[in-house]
């Protein structure tokens, strides 16, 4: 039994992790209107956060609002689980940088991802600065992000062109990116740590949770298939191994240096999904897609990194709240 599982025990709830039908029109996590909620959340990030993709659920907002926020993402799942004792505000948003959180409006990109998929909204309005949903009278703040800020995606796109044709050979993606990844993280740092000072101003009160991301790439790059499009597709091992070691890896440290500094608690997921990751048989984050050439994923976790992230991340929460 997960802590998660032991203290909802000792709360006395009943876990519903059943997908109901939620009501097209409710705001996301909104807690019944006979029960008042004992603490106020609010859940803030990108498209990990959000879920963004079909492996992790439905979209159940409409009409979209380009957000992508998914049934199964985390603080969904968590929501579901905890009931009446948190109210939650989602306002996630797949694609959203961290400025995007912090004072930027941003216009969602839903599943908008040419070459790959062309989504029939598009374009989407755009979206409130997402820490505008942070009040005083908010107990806890979620956040993931980063991943956007140091263009992860684009660096993926780029390597999938320099690696096509090479037959899996050489680092033709390092060789090409590697000496602007020093500065990409210092913007990272920089924006992280604005985030955080703006999320203090606006709720003094509130607890905040840093958010880390997951094994994406494994530790050993020998089980990624060159040229398979559920995996990293045309990606050479060398370049993934790059991506972990120099991208990925600092980019966490990045998120757990910048939360320690302004007294926020980093949640790690990183270490508790490293055999799940993108080339793992049991993985919990999707390839370029998850069915090859139907359904684009864009390496995203699925229902079940959403699941392990729900088990962290609500146990980070309860106990920032002093819920025992």
């Amino acid at each position: 039994m997960t802590p998660f599982r032991r203290r909802l025990t000792l709360l006395g709830s009943t876990a519903a992790l059943v997908a109901g039908a939620l009501v097209p029109t409710q705001l996301a996590g909104a807690a019944p209107a006979n029960a008042a909620a004992s603490y106020e959340w609010v859940a803030l990030g990108d498209s990990y956060t959000a879920g963004v993709i079909p492996a992790a659920g439905e979209v159940f907002e409409i009409p979209r609002d380009g957000c992508e926020r998914t049934d199964l993402s985390y603080p969904q799942v968590i929501d579901r689980d905890l009931g009446s004792l948190i109210e939650l505000t989602n306002v996630s948003c797949g694609a959203a940088t961290i400025e995007d959180i912090t004072f930027q409006a941003q216009n969602p990109i839903g599943r908008h991802l040419p070459p790959f998929s062309e989504d029939p909204d598009y374009p989407f309005p755009p979206v409130p600065p997402q820490s505008e949903a942070v009040s005083p009278g908010t107990d806890v703040i979620t956040v993931g992000a980063g991943g956007n800020t140091l263009g992860f995606a684009d660096m993926l796109f780029n390597c999938l062109q320099l690696g096509s044709g090479t037959g899996g050979v050489g680092t033709p993606c390092r060789d090409e990116l590697a000496a602007g990844v020093p500065d990409r993280l210092s913007k990272v740092s920089r924006d992280y740590d604005d985030m955080l000072a703006t999320l203090q101003e606006r709720a003094p009160h509130a607890k905040t949770l840093a958010v880390g991301y997951p094994t994406v790439i494994p530790e050993d790059t020998s089980k990624c298939r060159y040229n398979d499009w559920e995996q990293f597709a045309s990606i050479t091992p060398g370049d993934l191994d790059w991506l972990r070691d120099d991208v990925l890896k600092p980019l966490n440290k990045v998120i757990e240096k910048s939360a320690g500094n302004h007294g926020a608690s980093f949640v790690d997921l990183y270490d508790s999904s490293r055999n799940h990751s993108v080339c793992d048989s049991g993985k919990w984050v999707e390839g370029v897609f998850t069915q090859f050439p139907t359904e684009v994923a864009f390496v995203h976790p699925n229902a079940k990194g959403h699941k392990n992230a729900a088990d962290h991340v609500s146990s980070a929460l309860l106990e920032a709240l002093n819920v025992s």
